[in-house]
């Protein structure tokens, strides 16, 4: 495998990247010198192998339909065996456009308009915004903070459902306060989902972008018993920085459910798109598996980085992080309103975060960095933060 360098300043402004060339129209950071940490990609190249792909695709020069995925399927077979111990049937695994995609086919297969669908917030915002352009009701389950991280409030949940809700979309590992949900708690969400008869769609796509120490478990490990009401979302996508190729696989176990789905999907005309394909069945290989190890090394010590800087602020707490390469960062301690701090990051430090009430309830004082960037990236990002908040030291 060839060495990655992922501390390569690559110059994504002007390449049509939605992460660097929309920040000034979103934040009104200057693209001249602003630094984009909202988008959840990574500003580094894929494996070798994937390039590989694109460029013997590009060699052979003809783009017409895909067809054969054999070769796909058993690579995410392998993929999920070998990194996961999960088996997965080849008849069990659907082919959508990313997973913001196969999360909104889940919404339109499994619930009609006017059903409850429990988010657990404060959680990705793109499910809330598919839920309610679905015409459904997005139900708010907060999240409990314990030690300065996102436990479970099973109590407090139950005590919130009303009989109309139908699904519950779990992000597991969490995004955006990067917790990576132990067996039991995993088994709690089981329980919850099977008490309150609600479908679970499993959103597992930062599942191998753990932390050097940490595990995650995908949720047919944790609940076997889920089975006949889990729907099951991963993807190369955030995993090898393929964000472009929308694809993600949607992989329902149970067979009974999947005939509402592949409906859906018919009814919808959706086909895979071949560069995705290729893509995905190159990195799900070992030459891939070497490269996200090389990766999760990295991102760690980019978190350790940023969070020692951020710590060295008084007021402002980064929220440790077990997966994903997302900082969630509380302003709360500074005694600032959002707009305030926000007003800082933006237009003092120049950098483009998410803001934190568009993950839902307990989000209002947090914003979220992408720290996928070379690391010279991230310490860049601290010493602006650092003097935007001089005041406060």
């Amino acid at each position: 495998m060839t060495t990655p360098n992922f501390d390569l300043l690559i110059d994504r402004r002007g390449t049509h990247s939605a992460k660097w060339d929309m920040m000034e129209a979103n934040f009104g950071v200057p693209a001249a010198d602003g630094i984009a940490m909202w988008v959840a990609d990574m500003d580094f190249q894929p494996p070798a192998c994937v390039q590989a792909a694109v460029e013997a695709m590009a060699g052979h020069g003809v783009y017409g339909y895909f067809g054969d995925d054999r070769a796909y399927r058993d690579a995410i077979r392998w993929w999920m065996k070998n990194r996961h111990g999960w088996e997965v049937e080849p008849q069990a695994i659907f082919t959508t456009h990313g997973l913001v995609n196969g999360t909104a086919l889940c919404v339109e297969a499994f619930t009609k308009p006017g059903d409850g669908i429990v988010l657990m917030t404060p959680v990705y915002h793109a499910f809330a915004r598919i839920v309610a352009a679905a015409g459904r009701r997005v139900v708010e389950c907060p999240l409990a903070l314990a030690d300065g991280r996102y436990v479970l409030d099973i109590p407090g949940w139950d005590a919130r459902m009303t009989g109309s809700e139908r699904m519950l979309i779990l992000c597991s590992p969490h995004n955006p306060g990067g917790r990576v949900w132990t067996a039991d708690e995993l088994r709690a969400i089981a329980d919850f989902c099977k008490r309150h008869d609600l479908i679970l769609v499993s959103d597992e796509i930062h599942h191998d972008l753990v932390m050097p120490g940490q595990r995650h478990t995908a949720m047919p490990l944790a609940a076997p018993d889920i089975l006949d009401r889990l729907v099951m979302m991963t993807a190369t996508t955030k995993t090898f920085n393929l964000a472009g190729s929308h694809i993600g696989n949607v992989i329902i176990p149970d067979e009974a459910l999947r005939g509402p789905f592949q409906a859906r999907m018919n009814a919808l005309g959706i086909s895979p798109n071949s560069f995705g394909m290729a893509m995905a069945t190159a990195a799900y290989s070992p030459e891939g598996a070497a490269w996200v190890d090389a990766l999760a090394a990295y991102l760690d010590g980019n978190r350790r980085l940023f969070d020692e800087g951020v710590s060295a602020v008084p007021g402002l707490s980064s929220m440790a992080l077990e997966a994903t390469y997302l900082g969630w960062v509380d302003f709360s301690g500074t005694g600032m309103a959002p707009a305030e701090f926000i007003a800082r990051v933006e237009k003092q430090a120049r950098i483009a975060a998410n803001h934190g009430a568009s993950f839902g309830l307990g989000g209002d004082n947090y914003l979220r960095f992408n720290l996928a960037t070379p690391r010279a990236v991230v310490a860049e990002a601290v010493e602006r933060l650092q003097g935007a908040f001089a005041d406060l030291q």
